[in-house]
């Protein structure tokens, strides 16, 4: 039976959601996974149904949502449906909601210099397959800088300063740019990269695009397995 995956898009128009959340479609039919999309967050309230998918992208900035809603999607995702997504479409939505950020793994709080940074992305060798022959590579964009769940694996990062700023009077940090978590049974990916369309169709992100997808969506199979 093919996967089915859910899309939720919206917020700030800034963010191209519609354009990003379209790209993300494409990959995954492209894997043979079946998606619906929807430009509500009333896709949430049916608690049973997200149980349904084996996989839930959002890309929503700011808003606010229902807290049943993010209760709904933690109940979801700890049963093995994997939540996977990007840039503020995933880690600076509704900025009031404690637990979705806790689910997500962080919370964006700043970008230096705004749009137009340049900076370098910066793979982390580590236990996680995901970037694999992925070299560091650069960016023209927002750079992230980010309050992070400690429990995460960090599979990329670009150091901090580039631009002028309060910031610059405290040491040099190495700032997640992608992660992996888990929810109870659920995977959990995340990536920084992605403040418009453009920046998703960056090979290197397109890859890890799709292969963070594709890993999240193996949640609800694992969960089934043990």
């Amino acid at each position: 039976m093919a996967k089915k995956a859910l899309i939720v898009w919206g917020g700030w128009d800034g963010h191209e959601p519609e354009q990003v959340a379209h790209i993300f479609k494409d990959i995954l039919m492209e894997e043979n996974i079946h998606v619906e999309m929807s430009d509500t967050l009333e896709a949430y309230a049916d608690a049973e149904k997200l149980k349904s998918f084996d996989l839930i992208v959002p890309h929503w900035t700011m808003g606010q949502i229902k807290d049943h809603y993010v209760h709904h999607i933690s109940d979801a995702v700890q049963l093995g449906v994997g939540i996977a997504g990007c840039h503020g479409g995933m880690c600076d939505s509704f900025r009031d909601n404690v637990l979705w950020q806790f689910i997500t793994g962080g919370n964006w709080v700043a970008h230096p210099g705004d749009d137009g940074v340049e900076y370098t992305v910066h793979v982390k060798h580590s236990s996680s397959p995901l970037l694999n022959g992925i070299d560091d590579f650069n960016v023209c964009s927002e750079q992230y800088y980010m309050h992070v769940d400690p429990a995460v694996e960090v599979l990329a990062t670009t150091r901090f300063p580039v631009r002028e700023g309060p910031h610059v009077y405290n040491k040099a940090v190495d700032m997640p740019v992608v992660w992996t978590k888990r929810w109870g049974q659920g995977r959990v990916f995340y990536c920084s990269l992605g403040h418009k369309a453009d920046i998703i169709r960056k090979p290197e992100v397109t890859t890890m695009m799709r292969r963070g997808l594709m890993w999240a969506a193996e949640g609800k199979v694992n969960a089934s397995r043990s």
